[in-house]
């Protein structure tokens, strides 16, 4: 269930945000095309070089993981507000300006990767100003939500208990940025390079893992309500099982009490995820449950639970990959890809039970109904072949001949990884498609109804 009665305001911001969304997502495709053909066997040999894979892959990972996410953040902030204002402007303006910056870094001399974990940066003030930039532009968003959401302990239905769900996303990514901050305070003088920014995130990457768990365990919940499944979840329970999601996130002060370039800081943030991702199974097997537990489902409502069970089935198969993880081959890659890509399919079934809300109605049906099989599809192979490879040695972060592929399941497997993120990204493709026509037909429809009304003397109002 989607809040009613949205004013004009809130569709327009919900649908800026839905904007730069989509962009981050249609240019992080575009780059992982290229990432996909760089690692492929015999089409490596013609691209460019070393350097050119990975100043793609730090922007690609920046726009598809940071972007995208907090984008879709931004999105459903406004859309459960209860009011809009001129922070909430800012806040959108600043994250565009950023977004922008660290696009177009590697045309303005941005070429020095560093293939840190969580956000990999290029060693440019132009992409540090970017990043900061947008920092801020998503702090202002989540203080904005705070103040204006009311957020309540009692809620009455299931509108109010995710707004209460998504001011724990906010307060979590709050915290993020303040982890980020604090280990810039805290960083030794000599520590420089990769082991700076490895040192910088770590702390705060795993922090957002929680932020990230949160709008995905939303997003199925909006997902199973609109495709018609029975979801068990009174909304007081809900509020309680929510806040256990993010309740290990009460361990991140005491974990900093430790230096934050220490091997201990580092150990104390993995563990902190592995174990505490476990405090959201609750409401992962209410949802489980809730996919076998539906009425008739309707025929618009077909595609968004194909959505909801091919986001499951990715999120379920990059978990699973995480636990044969044994050294830094492709098996992290397949992992994270899998958990990662599972997360972005739900938000795009938000955003086409969004669209028809904000008065922007599906042009393409047809193409709806595809859609989220073959982006699984894509990403399942593409995993697969990772997969594969790694168990067979190939290592990460590298491409064409630093890959080593001196056997027959090695190049096998890149192959298949090759030909998975091309179907993958075909499927990211037919998403912008729907999502940019069902926005331009909505503007369209829009201003028609002004020139009608105001062809007729009646001025158009918003409720």
């Amino acid at each position: 269930m989607l809040p009613d009665h949205l004013a004009s305001t809130t569709r327009h911001r919900t649908a800026a945000w839905m904007c730069l969304g989509v962009y981050a997502l249609c240019a992080a495709g575009v780059l992982s095309i290229l990432l996909a053909l760089a690692r492929t066997p015999v089409i490596s040999e013609i691209l460019p070089g070393k350097d050119f894979f990975h100043v793609a892959l730090v922007v690609h990972v920046d726009l598809s993981v940071l972007v995208w996410f907090m984008a879709c953040a931004g999105m459903v902030w406004t859309l459960f507000s209860t009011r809009q204002t001129n922070c909430n402007t800012a806040a959108l303006g600043l994250a565009v300006i950023g977004t922008v910056m660290i696009s177009i870094a590697p045309f303005v001399g941005a070429d020095r990767p560093l293939m840190n974990n969580y956000l990999p940066v290029l060693q440019h003030g132009w992409f540090y100003a970017g990043l900061s930039t947008l920092a801020v532009g998503l702090a202002g968003q989540a203080l904005c939500y705070l103040r204006h959401a009311r957020p309540m302990l009692r809620p009455r239905n299931f509108v109010e208990m995710i707004r209460f769900a998504l001011a724990l996303a906010a307060v979590s990514i709050l915290l993020a940025l303040v982890c980020v901050a604090w280990a810039y305070w805290r960083m030794p003088a000599g520590v420089q390079g990769e082991a700076f920014f490895e040192f910088l995130f770590w702390g705060g990457g795993h922090v957002q893992q929680f932020t990230n768990t949160v709008l995905a365990l939303v997003a199925w919940l909006v997902l199973a309500k609109q495709s018609g499944s029975h979801v068990w979840l009174p909304p007081r329970v809900g509020v309680v099982l929510f806040a256990l999601t993010v309740a290990p996130l009460v361990l991140v002060p005491w974990i900093y009490r430790l230096p934050v370039d220490s091997a201990a800081s580092i150990t104390a943030f993995t563990e902190l995820m592995r174990w505490g991702g476990l405090a959201a199974a609750p409401l992962c097997l209410i949802l489980a449950g809730a996919i076998w537990r539906r009425g008739g489902t309707q025929s618009h409502q077909q595609a968004v639970r194909a959505v909801l069970v091919c986001s499951l089935t990715l999120f379920a198969a990059g978990g699973l990959l995480g636990f044969l993880i044994k050294g830094s081959n492709t098996m992290i890659p397949a992992h994270y890809h899998g958990s990662i890509v599972g997360v972005t399919l739900a938000f795009m079934g938000v955003v086409y039970c969004v669209l028809p809300r904000l008065g922007c109605p599906i042009t393409f049906p047809r193409l709806l109904v595809w859609q989220p099989y073959v982006f699984s599809a894509g990403q399942l192979l593409h995993i697969t072949g990772l997969a594969m490879s790694g168990g067979y040695g190939v290592q990460r972060k590298v491409a064409g001949s630093d890959q080593l592929l001196d056997g027959v399941m090695q190049t096998v497997g890149m192959g298949m990884m090759g030909m998975g993120g091309l179907l993958a990204a075909l499927g990211g493709l037919f998403f912008v498609m729907i999502a940019v026509s069902s926005l331009r037909n909505g503007a369209a429809l829009g201003l028609g109804e002004r020139v009608s009304a105001w062809l007729h003397g009646h001025p158009r109002t918003h409720p």
